[in-house]
């Protein structure tokens, strides 16, 4: 008996989305999802080409019903940071066991975090890289680092050609290397993963020690970024002592200017 937020059904969320909820424990879920299907979305999507110009949420609604009749499902069919909707999802994160973000949009993934790390709640999240030659999954505990630790390690951390650097915290920006969309079957692979430490992380909750906070894993071998094909890299990501998230001290009061200026730092 448990209750999912997720943002995003778009072509990786919705993959999320279907095969989380699947699983009998989830008994009820809340999807956050304003966007309208369109003609560019058929290759990537499940929905067929006679779908567009439909809400996605309730498209995603169709779709689990038609699966599972019996699942609760209350869409929200608004930005996640619409402030005319903000009591409406506090409430359903309030209520929720676990999250996910499917979204592509970096203040949605601060603002997300900042919600289910108020609410003390679980949540992960998946993004495929430019191009689909890889892609991350992390998972965040209410205790452990925050999206911001994340983002700011990767960028940190992760060898690539200096020259040329892809932008590892906006899986939706350029890419010099590569600038064709990612496919089809790259969004599977990262999204089947992306689901399955999803049902890790609800069947294990607190106890939950996979052994990394992110996993990348490389679906292309790329000169200057990626020596391989098909490898795994794990990290285990610290929560940042001055971080203006989670660290110690208490949040600041005006906490959509402090994730501003952590935004514009990382930038």
């Amino acid at each position: 008996m448990s209750h999912l937020v997720q943002v995003g059904a778009g072509s990786g969320g919705m993959t999320v989305l279907d095969i989380v909820c699947r699983d009998p424990r989830l008994t009820h879920v809340t999807l956050i999802e304003p966007d309208v299907y369109k003609p560019h979305n058929v290759v990537r999507h499940q929905f067929p080409l006679s779908a567009v110009g439909q809400r996605k949420a309730d498209l995603a609604a169709q779709w689990l019903k038609e699966r599972r009749p019996e699942l609760r499902v209350d869409l929200l069919a608004c930005d996640l940071m619409d402030p005319g909707q903000a009591d409406v999802i506090d409430t359903a994160v309030r209520a929720c066991d676990i999250g996910i973000c499917a979204a592509d949009n970096e203040p949605v993934k601060f603002h997300f975090d900042a919600m289910m790390r108020r609410h003390a709640k679980p949540w992960t999240l998946g993004e495929v890289l430019s191009g689909g030659i890889g892609g991350f999954v992390h998972w965040f505990a209410p205790t452990g680092p925050c999206y911001g630790c994340v983002a700011t390690f990767l960028r940190r951390s992760v060898t690539t050609d200096k020259s040329k650097p892809p932008d590892y915290s906006a899986p939706g920006g350029p890419a010099p290397e590569t600038t064709i969309p990612a496919s089809r079957a790259s969004i599977e692979i990262i999204a089947s993963l992306h689901a399955q430490i999803t049902l890790q992380l609800l069947t294990h909750g607190a106890a939950y020690a996979p052994g990394f906070t992110s996993l990348l894993l490389t679906l292309e071998k790329v000169p200057g970024i990626f020596d391989e094909a098909f490898r795994t890299h794990r990290f285990r990501i610290p929560r940042g002592p001055e971080c203006l998230i989670c660290r110690d001290a208490p949040l600041p009061a005006d906490l959509d200017r402090a994730l501003d200026d952590a935004l514009t730092r990382l930038s």
